[in-house]
């Protein structure tokens, strides 16, 4: 982090010298000094008269001060006209100004240098005003990526002059003025140790031990002290404590959100200032309708750091409200609160379709970041949205090497978790083959594998990148520095492998050797099948007991020799009487039973999801028949008779009746 040190020999404002003003009248003549001053004034505050007035003219406060004229710069001793100003009488005194017409102009103004020419034609300025022109040098600076300042400003008169007069008027400086100038500094990275921010940090921690500051000046003040001694400073914990005495209908939408960026700076301390949080959880639901979207953003991304899962009220109004900012959200904002959903397992219909519109109308122009997060997005929450992922597949295809390997996979991986091929499906596939033979030394081995077995999914098998990924090398690679390769990584690898022995017959490469496969797809923690529902499960029970008539002739949960576990599986013989479950001569077919509830679909969808897909073909590719029950159809069923008919269409359309042999 670059740090500016302020120059510590700057000359103070009370050298100005009287006989430099005399100088300066000296080599102006009077109608001449009139001219000057009316011309600067008068097109910025018209409410200045054009009839002669008292002016007082002072000495440049440092050996270079820009002079506005065109005039050469002078060194210190050197008569010279100012540009700082003081009008005498009621109408013309800086006190008087047209505030409104100051900051219009000074927020006109795209460039430091602009800011300082318009400020020291002004000065001297009353501290506040001061103080907003030093806060939008650090606006401009930033907006251009600036992470300091540059030496032209460094060594500009006005600005010297400007951080002289803060440094040594610090307390007679007003609390607005004090904080604003200490929030400008702490932004631009101004060196903690300089006499400035020294004296400016000194006043500011006086204030607040005496007791006093308004809410906004607190909220501002505790930010700034984060930015420069970090959160564990006493100060801040004192401005917290005085804001937890504050009546929260006193805060402004902006306070609520400083105050919880504050908390978030002190994330570890959370459980400390739980109770104030939830206070503030419960009030803020108030403010919601009136935050804007940087504010709504940065309120999500505090509530996620914070740790507020006991919050989902607010989030779900927040996510009401983000409906209507989507397009104007910046990139980045937008990135935060898809993040900060996908934290909390918040989605909304309507939020998802202004995403859908949004993404569609201005995928070619969004920052990749931001195209892997809604796509990370849709993914968690198996939202299955084919103007968003047909968008995504466009601009992949046309710009893929501005996306980095983690941006790829997080935009790939929906794709096959989703079960979901765009119109230009070969395209893609095609340009994500070229782009991994291109740069696949450039992806980490666990990127690479969630990318490849993503695309085994949906059909479109990685045969050519098989013999790599089944290799020695590469599995090493993928163990890392860890004593075996994950559970989730062995999984996916055995069912590639599974791929390419039933889908790829025509791959004759190199196998996956035994001691990297897992005897089941099913596992707690990162398994590769949704375990059944067991209400679902419990209704279909009943009806194959009445169907049957006995618990003996199917299954339940089997676990098959290649990995995969039957929800029920029924035998049958040569003849097709369905016999005990137990027996194993003589079978002669399997029924294999899936009973699909709402989460092996995508999200309010009948599509089914891709590691379910892959799972009903690869049983039907080993002799299974595979019958699929999915939710839908036994909401549908009003009585146990008619569930028992459903499952007799459903098990045996062929046979009027079942027989079954007895065990």
């Amino acid at each position: 982090m670059a740090l500016i040190t302020l120059r510590r020999n700057l000359y103070h404002l009370s050298d100005f010298r009287i006989h430099g003003a005399l100088a300066a009248l000296k080599n102006h003549p009077v109608n001449h000094v009139r001219k000057m001053v009316k011309g600067r004034l008068c097109p910025w505050f018209p409410s200045l008269q054009p009839e002669p007035c008292r002016v007082r003219f002072h000495h440049a406060c440092c050996k270079k001060f820009h002079s506005d004229n065109g005039d050469a710069l002078h060194p210190l001793g050197e008569p010279v006209f100012s540009q700082a100003h003081e009008w005498a009488g009621p109408e013309q005194n800086p006190k008087s100004l047209d505030e409104q017409m100051f900051y219009g102009r000074l927020n006109d103004l795209d460039s430091s240098e602009d800011v300082l020419r318009f400020i020291g034609t002004l000065q001297p300025l009353p501290d506040s005003l001061a103080a907003e022109a030093l806060q939008r040098i650090c606006e401009v600076e930033k907006k251009d990526g600036n992470h300091r300042l540059p030496k032209g400003i460094l060594e500009n008169g006005v600005f010297q002059a400007l951080c002289v007069r803060f440094e040594q008027e610090s307390p007679s400086l007003s609390d607005t003025a004090l904080v604003t100038a200490l929030q400008a500094l702490s932004l631009l990275y101004v060196d903690p140790q300089s006499n400035l921010l020294l004296n400016l940090v000194a006043e500011s921690r006086h204030r607040v031990k005496r007791g006093g500051l308004e809410v906004r000046s607190l909220c501002i003040l505790g930010e700034s002290l984060i930015r420069l001694q970090g959160p564990g400073g006493e100060t801040l914990e004192l401005i917290i404590y005085q804001l937890q005495r504050e009546k929260l209908e006193t805060f402004a939408p902006e306070d609520i959100v400083a105050l919880y960026r504050i908390l978030q700076a002190c994330a570890e301390k959370v459980d400390r200032h739980q109770a104030f949080l939830n206070k503030i959880n419960s009030f803020s639901l108030s403010v919601v309708s009136n935050l804007s979207p940087t504010l709504m953003s940065q309120m999500l991304t505090a509530l996620v750091a914070l740790d507020q899962t006991q919050a989902l009220p607010l989030v779900i109004k927040l996510g009401k409200y983000a409906v209507r900012h989507i397009p104007h959200f910046t990139h980045e904002e937008l990135r935060k609160v898809l993040e900060a959903f996908i934290y909390f397992g918040h989605n909304d219909r309507f939020f998802t379709t202004a995403l859908e519109q949004h993404v569609a109308s201005l995928c070619l122009t969004l920052d990749p970041e931001v195209i892997s997060t809604v796509m990370e997005y849709c993914g968690r929450k198996r939202i299955l949205s084919k103007p968003i992922f047909d968008a995504v597949a466009e601009t992949f295809v046309g710009q893929s090497e501005k996306f980095s390997p983690r941006q790829v996979s997080e935009l790939i991986e929906p794709f096959g978790k989703l079960n979901y091929l765009p119109p230009n499906a070969s395209a893609l596939f095609r340009k994500l083959e070229n782009l991994l033979l291109t740069r696949f030394d450039y992806f980490p081995p666990k990127t690479l594998l969630k990318i490849l077995h993503s695309c085994s999914l949906v059909e479109c098998h990685p045969v050519n990148f098989m013999a790599k990924i089944f290799s020695p090398y590469f599995l090493q690679q993928l163990q890392g520095e860890e004593s075996s390769v994950d559970r989730l990584s062995l999984a996916q690898l055995t069912q590639l492998f599974l791929t390419s022995v039933l889908e790829c017959p025509f791959y004759k490469g190199r196998k996956l050797l035994p001691k990297y496969q897992v005897r089941s797809f099913l596992t707690p923690c990162c398994s590769l099948e949704t375990p059944v529902d067991f209400q679902l499960y419990k209704s279909v029970r009943i009806g194959l007991i009445d169907l049957l008539g006995a618990r003996m002739y199917f299954a339940s949960k089997v676990l098959t020799p290649y990995c995969y576990t039957i929800d029920v599986e029924i035998k049958l013989d040569e003849e097709g009487l369905v016999l005990p479950f137990t027996i194993d001569e003589d079978v002669h077919k399997r029924l294999a039973l899936c009973i699909d509830d709402p989460k092996r679909f995508s999200l309010n969808s009948r599509h089914l999801l891709g590691k379910e897909a892959i799972k009903q073909r690869h049983l039907r590719l080993l002799g299974y028949q595979v019958v699929q029950i999915p939710y839908y159809e036994i909401e549908m069923l009003k009585s146990r008779v008619e569930l028992v008919e459903y499952l007799q269409r459903k098990l045996f359309p062929h046979n009027v009746g079942v027989r079954w042999q007895e065990g």
